[in-house]
């Protein structure tokens, strides 16, 4: 599963028939079933960069995609939530995500063992907290941000909220890249051996990320230098 999540990251197109090949050729023996029922566990499949979260529930509302041609160019003016799966010494757990689009700043974040709204809305509420309210929430269309317990905590702020349809995963390709920095960087150069300690080094990780990495797309500031530099004003939390 370690090695299926590598070649992910870097062949999100290759579905369960071509990674049992890659892993074949790896000397690692192993078919494109085995390999299918690997994926639908860590919650990833071919052609997104994320997890499943993208699957749809059947009796939650999908809501439109807002972002396509929007110019995104200030703090606060649109947060998107993700989800990544993270392997440890043994099983793994789900890291989610709320990330300041213009800024790239991670302004909260859970790691939890399942994919539950609950864990969700705990980082976004924490977000709301700390930054104020955005305009605009965007994420994909898994079942834990269709949930009426996570789309209640959007809406009722008087935000709009906005989810990724198939194929759209390339419009929010920053927080692609924020997963392959905390991988590369972070979690594949360890092997947690319980959550709490998942959690503490990711935390510190993203707190190194935010406060001292320099981006090269914004011009070698650090996320937080770019997210205050472009903040109008802190909204009070609601």
């Amino acid at each position: 599963m370690r090695r299926i999540d590598e070649l992910h990251l870097e062949h999100p197109f290759a579905g369960a028939r071509m990674l049992a090949r890659l892993l074949r050729r790896e000397s690692i023996p192993v078919g494109r079933r085995h390999v299918r029922t690997l994926m639908k566990r860590m919650g990833i499949e071919a052609l997104y960069g994320r997890p499943n979260t993208s699957r749809k529930h059947a009796a939650h509302k999908i809501w439109p995609y807002l972002l396509r041609d929007r110019t995104i160019d200030r703090a606060n003016q649109v947060w998107a939530l993700d989800t990544s799966y993270i392997p440890m010494a043994r099983g793994f757990v789900y890291l989610t995500a709320v990330v300041d689009w213009a800024s790239r700043k991670v302004l909260a974040h859970r790691v939890a063992i399942t994919l539950e709204s609950c864990h969700a809305v705990e980082a976004l509420e924490e977000a709301f907290a700390k930054y104020g309210t955005p305009e605009i929430v965007n994420t994909d269309q898994g079942s834990q941000f269709t949930a009426t317990e996570f789309t209640d905590a959007v809406l009722d702020r008087g935000i709009q909220l906005s989810m990724d349809g198939k194929g759209s995963w390339r419009d929010n390709v920053f927080v692609e890249r924020l997963w392959r920095s905390v991988k590369y960087e972070e979690v594949y150069l360890k092997a947690y051996d319980s959550v709490s300690h998942a959690r503490r080094s990711i935390a510190n990780d993203l707190t190194w990320y935010n406060q001292r990495q320099p981006h090269s797309s914004l011009a070698d500031q650090t996320t937080d230098e770019a997210y205050f530099a472009t903040l109008p004003a802190i909204k009070s939390a609601a």
